[in-house]
């Protein structure tokens, strides 16, 4: 593979993932926040992380400019080398938004740093491949290859992953109204603790009842139906034992849905609390009772308000 272009800036957008009942298998992207990544090519083969920088008000970065330890990183390693590039990189990574947050902070930079990458070159790949690459950057963060942020940070809108052996998945039809409300308490849950704090086996009666919530949400989404959406937005898998983790969770939770959300649960792996509701006024409005709620639980917590994302990441800069 060879490259046709220089430099490329590109931004992927915060996701939220699992969305209650669709554990590992459902995610959506928002508006904003989202991370920048900048990709420059080299005649040195390989990748190089010159730079990683916050914005202004995020808390102090210690993220490895090793690429075998950086999402970013790992996700071009991939790409470069499952593609046979004739050609290195060299990144600087802008993060936008905070690590450890549970909004697909890691599969913003992976995202970004493939769409960046994948600008430059004479036969780009389609949005799905660049999906496979991206799994190989979330495998550093996670230990485990999972698609549920890093592919609606590539492709945008709602995504199902209908499964990995090989990697498929789905853009799912969505009302153009639905907004979304998440509130990051100022403490970390890592995605590793989040994950072995899980039981390996779950009774069938609850399985069922998940499978049951995860159908009814996707048909509520294809249907326009906020009944049978808000109805589906329950998690008996994930939430029950990381709820734990996150400070003030059961009272956000009874806010958001006393202040009119369709239904509110953990966004990823936490410590981010997602509500999803109809309009901006009344996102507004759920984050105003999720604060409230929030800071009577003795914490502090940055909200973001987005409409769902219909878009893919977009080209910041190129030459």
């Amino acid at each position: 593979m060879k490259a046709v272009k220089t430099e490329a800036t590109a931004f992927a957008p915060a996701t939220v993932a699992n969305v209650a009942c669709g554990f590992d298998v459902l995610g959506f992207a928002l508006e904003s926040p989202g991370d920048e990544v900048t990709v420059r090519v080299t005649e040195e083969r390989g990748v190089r992380i010159t730079a990683i920088s916050s914005d202004d008000g995020l808390p102090d970065l210690n993220l490895p400019t090793n690429p075998q330890e950086n999402t970013a990183g790992g996700a071009v390693l991939a790409y470069l080398d499952g593609e046979k590039a004739e050609f290195g990189v060299e990144m600087s990574i802008r993060k936008r938004m905070p690590a450890g947050s549970g909004m697909g902070s890691s599969a913003a930079s992976a995202a970004a740093a493939l769409v960046a990458l994948n600008a430059l070159v004479e036969t780009p790949l389609t949005p799905e491949a660049l999906v496979d690459y991206g799994m190989k950057g979330e495998a550093i963060a996670s230990g485990s290859e999972h698609a549920d942020n890093v592919a609606p940070a590539i492709m945008g809108g709602i995504v199902l992953i209908r499964g990995y052996q090989p990697t498929d998945v789905v853009r799912i039809p969505s009302p153009n109204n639905l907004y979304c409300t998440v509130i990051r308490p100022h403490c970390e849950v890592s995605t590793k603790e989040a994950r072995g704090i899980l039981p390996k086996e779950i009774p069938m009666k609850t399985a069922i009842t998940q499978w049951g919530n995860l159908a009814g949400l996707i048909a509520g989404l294809m249907k326009c139906d906020e009944g049978l959406i808000s109805r589906s937005l329950q998690d008996v898998v994930a939430e029950p034992h990381r709820a734990a983790l996150i400070p003030g969770f059961h009272a956000m939770k009874q806010a958001a849905i006393g202040a009119g959300a369709l239904g509110c649960s953990i966004s990823g792996s936490g410590p981010s609390v997602f509500a999803l509701s109809a309009s901006r006024e009344a996102a507004e409005a759920i984050g105003k009772a999720m604060h409230e709620a929030l800071t009577e639980a003795c914490t502090e917590g940055t909200l973001y308000i987005s409409r769902l994302s219909d878009g893919a990441p977009r080209i910041v800069s190129l030459r």
